[in-house]
């Protein structure tokens, strides 16, 4: 499945809605999610499970491309 992660660069921050940045992740459930990120240093915000109509709308993008983190 696919997700929309969205997220701030900062960890020590507080988190700003102009400063947020998103990307997109394949795993198999919203643990998974966090289980491949845990590593970087951002701050998750949402994880948005992406199926359907709206994955195909989220396609269309030219910003789409999904991240294959193996673990």
């Amino acid at each position: 499945m696919i997700f929309k992660v969205f997220y701030q660069d900062t960890i020590d921050e507080v988190p700003v809605r102009e400063k947020t940045k998103t990307l997109y992740i394949e795993a198999e459930s919203e643990r998974d999610v966090r289980r491949k990120l845990q590593d970087r240093q951002i701050n998750i915000e949402y994880i948005q499970p992406l199926e359907g109509a709206h994955l195909a709308y989220e396609q269309q993008h030219p910003n789409f491309h999904v991240l294959e983190i193996e673990r």
